[in-house]
């Protein structure tokens, strides 16, 4: 009897290896599935070699495209600034304004690089690095225009890029649902349409309304400021559970402060900043 016993004993002993085995496979796969997942650790991120980094290339200082389709800007030189101290490869992703949010949540993209003002309700949803340009909404408006002020623009046709701060101030001014307010895909497009009558007033960034001008000599428009506007502050954006690559772009930025590139940058675009 004593030798299939111990056949049982060594087949019972097989089995729950097995079964051991089989149980410790389904773990690892379960941990594998789960890296590569929307849950994965914000670690990923500044684990690449590359980010992909989104902005909308019609946003003039900060950026566009020139003579040959590259994307350039002060957004985008200071990106790879910051891409050289984390020490990754940036790669530069044109994508329409009001979609960069949702590009970055399902990973298209790992930042956002596009004249972003940092509001309370952006960052319900994003995350964003310490401030890097102070800015503030102006009105633009054909030479000869009746409009001085915000206020004027009540009963007005009021042109906006879609998704901006622009358009915020606009809805408060006339409701979000006002048929006076004209959203457009890009800055330029409002601003050309202004010219042609198609609009009373454009309300946009003022450094690239400013910039708009400069480049467009002909235009016949002008650059109108409001104190009511209050000032607003620009930041680059990252996923909210990415807090690793957020703390590691302001210390880029904090860095780049010090040495003087942001400086120079801000000179490159803008003349003096």
């Amino acid at each position: 009897m004593s030798k299939p016993n111990a056949k049982r004993r060594t087949y019972q002993m097989t089995k729950w290896m097995r079964i051991g085995c089989a149980a410790a496979l389904a773990t690892g796969l379960l941990v594998s599935l789960a890296g590569c997942g929307g849950n994965a650790p914000a670690t990923t991120t500044t684990a690449k070699k590359k980010i992909v980094v989104g902005t909308e290339a019609t946003y003039r200082p900060f950026e566009w495209k020139d003579e040959k389709g590259e994307i350039i800007g002060f957004d985008v030189d200071l990106a790879k600034e910051i891409g050289k101290e984390i020490g990754v490869e940036v790669e530069i992703k044109n994508t329409p304004f009001d979609s960069l949010i949702a590009e970055l949540q399902n990973q298209s993209i790992d930042m956002i690089a596009s004249a972003m003002t940092i509001t309370e309700k952006r960052k319900e949803s994003i995350g964003f690095s310490k401030p890097y340009y102070d800015s503030v909404q102006a009105i633009i408006v054909k030479e000869g225009s009746p409009v001085k002020t915000l206020a004027d623009l009540k009963d007005k046709n009021v042109g906006v890029q879609n998704g901006t701060t622009g358009m915020g101030v606009a809805e408060k001014l006339l409701g979000e649902r006002s048929a006076k307010i004209k959203r457009f895909e890009t800055c330029p497009d409002a601003l050309n349409t202004l010219r042609i009558d198609g609009l009373d007033a454009v309300i946009a960034d003022k450094p690239v309304a400013q910039n708009y001008l400069v480049n467009n000599p002909d235009a016949k428009l002008l650059v109108l400021e409001d104190t009511s506007l209050e000032k607003e502050q620009f930041g680059f954006a990252v996923r909210k559970d990415d807090t690793e690559l957020q703390q590691k772009i302001n210390d880029a930025l904090d860095k780049l402060e010090k040495n003087g590139k942001i400086k120079e940058l801000s000179v490159k675009y803008f003349g003096a900043k």
